[in-house]
């Protein structure tokens, strides 16, 4: 009981880390039809800025708090000069992002190298699960990350930038023939998504090898469980998330990772195939 216990936690931590990846990414797409190339490279600075800030002497809890904030604001650079010139030509945002991706992992080699680095962690602490100890700080990144998808929801629900921000995902010109201020919106938005993942870059540093490969490895997945989830709705990508990430770490867990990757993708065509709109919104068309 207590081993199924702790594998249930091991693949709610990959399931929660990411669905912030797929909730960044599925809201910028959902509000500016970009498809962000280099959404796993945010994810990867987000990483180096805790790494940059243990070295300069600062606690992991100093580069937590400082990764979304520094991630957001390359966001909002990242928006102001290359992605508002091209919203309009769909194919063009995926190969400038895709260039920005290049350019933010060759970057992180000049400045860090090529290695591999590692993050202490900062809670060497763990809990008494029916007699089994389980490490604290991974109940803690679960937390942090089920934290931020309840503000998220908050955010886009409970709000007026929500409820402008899901006028503009309905109907741009419409919202703008209203008085919403599309631009700003596309800013703000934008660098959410970006800070999402440099936040989940961040919680997740301790635990993982630091490299400029690394954003790759969440990007991927990300993109099956918003195709997986649907669109039309920030339900939609946590479900894919859950979908996917539940999938791949229990395969992995008791086979090996090679075959989580074939079931994974056997899993996201077969549903993509049965359900072309995604499981959210496949549900709410036949209710």
């Amino acid at each position: 009981m207590a081993d199924a216990l702790i594998t249930v936690l091991d693949a709610s931590n990959y399931v929660l880390i990411l669905m912030l990846v797929a909730l960044g990414l599925a809201i910028v797409f959902g509000l500016m039809n970009v498809i962000n190339m280099a959404h796993g490279e945010f994810m990867m600075l987000g990483a180096y800025t805790v790494l940059t800030v243990e070295r300069a002497g600062g606690t992991y809890w100093l580069g937590l708090v400082a990764a979304p904030l520094v991630v957001g604001a390359v966001g909002l650079l990242v928006e102001e000069v290359v992605i508002r010139r091209i919203y309009h030509r769909f194919l063009d945002t995926i190969l400038a992002t895709w260039g920005l991706s290049l350019l933010f992992k060759q970057a992180i080699v000049l400045l860090f190298g090529p290695g591999s680095f590692s993050v202490t962690t900062p809670m060497d602490l763990s809990v008494d699960i029916l007699g089994t100890p389980y490490p604290a700080f991974r109940l803690f990144i679960m937390a942090v990350a089920v934290a931020t998808v309840a503000f998220t929801f908050w955010l886009f629900f409970r709000t007026r930038f929500g409820l402008a921000a899901r006028g503009v995902i309905a109907n741009r010109d419409m919202a703008s023939c209203l008085g919403i201020d599309t631009r700003r919106l596309d800013r703000l938005t934008f660098a959410y998504g970006a800070a999402l993942a440099g936040l989940a870059g961040a919680v997740m540093a301790p635990m993982i090898s630091l490299d400029p490969q690394m954003g790759l490895g969440y990007l991927v997945p990300a993109f099956l469980a918003i195709l997986v989830g649907g669109l039309g709705s920030i339900a939609g990508p946590l479900a894919g998330a859950a979908a996917v990430g539940a999938t791949d770490n229990l395969t992995a867990t008791f086979f090996s990772p090679v075959w989580a990757q074939l079931v994974v993708f056997v899993t996201a065509i077969v549903v993509i195939r049965v359900l072309p709109r995604g499981l959210v919104a496949a549900r709410r068309r036949e209710s």
